[in-house]
């Protein structure tokens, strides 16, 4: 067995025989970044310092011979062959670092989805270099030129090897952005982003079930964390409730029946507040929430939504019993700006 260290907090995580050191942190509940899990995208490339290991087969063009020679090596094909691996990941409290925000990365416009009677899917694929970033952060998009100042919008997937994203905008009547988006972005179109920004990530280290609050396009973010989650075969309890006005502003359901259905897990309920059904929860999630769950001490809990929601939720979970540290928020403003976290929490 070999302990793999975690290198600047001191964290040990332990490694079975055969195991990758991405299976083996995945399993300890790190969240290393990774799309392809085939030595081929350098997504989850991570510097050694010291101890041993056998990299596999790689490709070149994901990790470089100088690369190499500098420590660096792509954790989901690497096997550790010493007791002990030391590899540089996270901060001193054993939380991931972020990838720093580029601007002006250029994207297409592969397609646009209506999702909503509000609510329009964007598909961006990059011209360049796939745009690095957690689930749960979002990018800024506009087009002054246009009359379309830059917007924050949250990516509604976990990351792709062939860098796409998923922007879910809803149309806001006197907002000068979001009807730039709505009807006057096309199929093809170029588009220029800024990112990715924010923290709304949690601390993939926990592992304890989970909780998620979504009311409108606040829904984004949290189908990128859901995605990630179940894609690193998260085993413990994940409940999504989202809150809308009517069943007509629903979206995303085919997509949560798919995973409510893979994935024994994870279930979905859905909560309106002008209209009554049968086979839906009925009123606001905070009034709903206590018949749903006694206790909420053991979760983890992530509510994104419009400022009122986040602040309603955040009440209601603390109520039953929910922790501050283990309560992770997004407030959807409309003039918001783009939050850069510290230099210290930045991959370097």
């Amino acid at each position: 067995m070999t302990e793999i260290c975690l290198s600047p907090s001191g964290k040990v995580v332990e490694s079975q025989p055969g195991d990758t050191v991405l299976a083996a942190l995945e399993r300890a509940g790190y969240a290393l970044p990774n799309n392809c899990r085939a030595g081929a995208c350098g997504e989850c490339k991570v510097r050694v310092m010291s101890g041993d290991f056998d990299q596999g087969m790689v490709l070149d063009m994901a990790l470089s011979q100088e690369e190499r020679a500098q420590g660096y090596g792509l954790m989901c094909m690497a096997k550790p062959t010493s007791d002990r691996l030391v590899i540089e990941w996270g901060t001193e409290d054993a939380k991931p670092k972020l990838f720093p925000p580029q601007t002006r990365q250029p994207f297409i416009v592969t397609d646009r989805i209506p999702r909503s009677s509000r609510i329009v899917e964007l598909h961006l694929r990059p011209l360049g270099t796939p745009m690095r970033y957690w689930p749960g952060q979002y990018v800024v998009l506009g087009d002054a030129p246009a009359g379309a100042p830059p917007r924050c919008y949250s990516i509604a997937n976990a990351p792709r090897p062939d860098g796409e994203i998923v922007l879910q905008v809803a149309r806001v009547d006197d907002g000068l952005t979001s009807r730039w988006i709505h009807d006057s972005l096309a199929i093809g179109a170029y588009v220029s982003v800024d990112g990715p920004y924010g923290t709304f990530i949690g601390d993939p280290s926990v592992e304890t079930p989970v909780l998620c609050l979504a009311a409108g396009t606040g829904l984004a973010p949290i189908l990128a964390l859901t995605e990630a989650a179940l894609r690193r075969n998260y085993r413990q309890p994940v409940t999504l409730l989202v809150s809308a006005r009517s069943r007509a502003d629903l979206y995303g359901e085919g997509l949560l029946a798919y995973w409510q259905t893979r994935h024994r897990n994870f279930k979905y309920r859905a909560a309106l507040t002008r209209e009554t059904d049968p086979a839906l929860l009925n009123g606001r999630l905070p009034v709903v929430l206590p018949g749903l769950f006694e206790d909420l001490s053991s979760h983890s809990v992530f509510i994104a939504g419009s400022p009122d929601f986040v602040a309603d939720c955040t009440r209601a979970v603390t109520a039953l019993g929910a922790k501050p540290g283990q309560i992770h928020t997004e407030g959807y403003f409309g003039q918001a700006q783009p939050e850069a976290p510290p230099p210290e929490q930045l991959v370097a």
